[in-house]
């Protein structure tokens, strides 16, 4: 009796232990076709954690985006501003100030009257404009899809890329990006917004200055001023909009480049317009 008994607890764990192990090869299969169904079983799966960011082994889409890197902080809604940490890699940064840096000229001010460029003392830095045979470069379109991305506007309604070198005691007074003459708004309307990138560390002074945004105090070039301040530092990005979610030029889109103390501040600008340039 005792031994039919042993027999029959057997059969049934044996019968238990086989569905056991069947059920579980089915769960396999079938997470291994969503897998494949989503693609996630492609290298985006495979991660790596480096300093609280993400490294993503052989995903070109996440590599040129720097997904997990890029760190975004609303700074202000009125006007719309937005800081992208880690926006740039370190190599982009100096890539970007060696080709612009045997090409640099003393930077110009648009004329409200002739929409053309022209030298004046409210900005005081140099630079240059990448060429359209540069846009073509590998890294420089990756860093064009990544602000068209980021910023939600087709590359197409992009400018060129202008690189900037502030030295000690150099500044841009306050200014709108948006046009005030009818000239420039033939080739792509109007600017809608403007991306700003920080291509050098150790600067003093050098801040983007907002002076309608928020209601505080920031440091601008060591003086205290009203209004909100956005350090430069390598790599990270800011990006802001000249129009308001009504279609109109935001006047409070008011901003300006603080007073270097020292070092040397380099940046990077892409102005994006309403419709194609290019």
């Amino acid at each position: 009796m005792a031994a039919s008994s042993m027999r029959f607890i057997f059969i049934i764990l044996t019968f238990v232990t086989v569905g056991m192990i069947f059920g579980a090869l089915l769960q396999l299969a079938f997470i291994r076709r969503l897998e494949e169904s989503s693609g996630a079983n492609s290298s985006l799966t495979r991660i790596q954690h480096l300093n609280g960011g993400i490294s993503y082994w052989d995903d070109k889409e996440a590599s040129v985006l720097r997904l997990g890197y890029v760190k975004p902080e609303v700074v202000s809604w009125s006007p719309r501003i937005i800081v992208f940490h880690n926006f740039l890699s370190a190599e982009e940064c100096d890539y970007l100030r060696a080709i612009s840096k045997p090409r640099l000229e003393v930077s110009t001010v648009v004329d409200a009257r002739t929409g053309k460029g022209i030298k004046s003392k409210v900005r005081t830095s140099s630079g240059m404009f990448l060429t359209a045979e540069e846009r073509e470069y590998p890294m420089i379109q990756a860093i064009e899809k990544r602000i068209s991305v980021y910023a939600q506007v087709p590359v197409e309604n992009g400018e060129r890329v202008q690189v900037l070198r502030y030295e000690k005691n150099q500044f841009y007074r306050p200014h709108h990006d948006y046009f005030s003459d009818t000239f420039n708004l033939k080739y792509g309307g109007q600017r809608v917004a403007t991306i700003l990138m920080y291509l050098s560390d150790n600067v003093e002074g050098g801040e983007t200055y907002f002076p309608k945004a928020g209601s505080g105090e920031c440091s601008c070039g060591g003086k205290m001023a009203k209004g909100l301040c956005v350090k430069p530092n390598k790599g990270d990005a800011v990006l802001f909009w000249s129009m308001g979610l009504d279609g109109k030029s935001d006047p409070n889109s008011l901003h300006g480049g603080c007073e270097v103390l020292s070092g040397e501040k380099w940046s990077a600008t892409k102005w994006m317009r309403q419709s194609a340039t290019i």
